[in-house]
């Protein structure tokens, strides 16, 4: 072990335990020893069972919402039982308590969503089956295809995946960077942007932090990944001004290209029948376009879009 490592303080990394979780954890644990120059031992992986694990029959937005995923963590990130916490971006609630901050975001993955049980969106079957919990899915997937029906579809991946080879619905949609970090990334076929837009944040691995904790946070500066973040930071600035919640069926896409940042939204209706979308070129960190867009969304909002959003403010 090196004089580094023997200095270094010991970190303790709260988790939620499902298997793509902790391969989260673990991948934020390498980055931060390869980053510092520790052992392994050096950053403790505690792992937290979420209430969002817990109950598998009903839509998140029924049961409490995203705060399900991190309340546990953030609990005991507060207590000082842990020290960071690691999430699913995608996961985590617009507004977060002022207490936590983010110093450090993973380089983002493939942002991609995965239709498993058919080629294409296209290629499913009239009248198919579809199982999916997340409003975004749901609509944008009636929205192209009224013809199929959407079930309740909850669990990790392989739950998931038992479900759909049980015969419980014919498709299902996943996570084309949770599937390659579990290493299945051959399971699926990931859905273009032209055609399909993800959720905000997707394909990202956020690192929380108390806000008083001065030490942990320039440790985790070190593993910050500056393109990601200014990707993400917009998209949750707009989340934030259209007032979405669990409930509200919205999909954003941000990419940054040779300085810029290029976001292109869409809004549905539940049942997938109105839609309405924009789109926005901007500098990192310059997020008036960003408000100005949403905006934009705002006020041509349909009567089946707008009672599921709300005006920042």
């Amino acid at each position: 072990m090196t004089q580094a490592s023997r200095a270094a303080p010991r970190l303790r990394l709260g988790t939620r335990n499902s298997p793509l979780a902790m391969a989260q954890a673990h991948e934020t644990r390498a980055r931060l020893c390869a980053a510092h120059g520790w052992a392994e031992e050096e950053v403790e992986l505690v792992p937290v069972l979420a209430s969002g694990d817990k109950v598998l029959d009903r839509p998140l937005s029924e049961i409490g919402g995203k705060a399900l995923w991190t309340k546990e963590l953030d609990q005991w990130l507060g207590e000082g039982r842990i020290d960071l916490s690691v999430h699913s971006a995608k996961d985590v609630e617009t507004i977060r308590p002022p207490q936590f901050h983010f110093p450090a975001f993973l380089p983002r993955a493939d942002r991609r969503d995965c239709l498993v049980g058919a080629s294409s969106i296209a290629a499913i079957p009239q009248g198919a089956v579809v199982g999916t919990s997340a409003p975004r899915r749901a609509a944008q997937l009636l929205n192209l295809r009224p013809d199929c029906t959407v079930v309740t579809f909850r669990g990790n991946v392989a739950t998931r995946l038992k479900k759909l080879t049980e015969g419980e619905a014919d498709v299902t949609f996943l996570a084309a960077a949770g599937l390659e970090r579990l290493e299945q990334s051959e399971v699926g076929a990931p859905l273009g942007s032209d055609e399909w837009i993800p959720a905000a944040a997707q394909g990202v691995i956020a690192i929380e932090c108390r806000s008083d904790d001065a030490a942990t946070t320039a440790l985790l500066a070190a593993i910050d990944h500056a393109p990601t973040r200014a990707e993400l930071e917009a998209e949750r600035a707009l989340l934030a001004e259209l007032g979405g919640t669990c409930h509200s069926p919205v999909a954003v896409l941000c990419e940054l290209a040779q300085g810029t940042l290029t976001m292109r939204a869409a809004l549905f209706s539940p049942d997938g029948a109105e839609r309405i979308e924009g789109s926005a070129s901007f500098a990192p960190g310059d997020h008036a376009p960003v408000r100005a867009l949403a905006a934009d969304l705002l006020s041509r909002a349909t009567p089946g879009i707008a009672p599921h959003f709300r005006a920042a403010g």
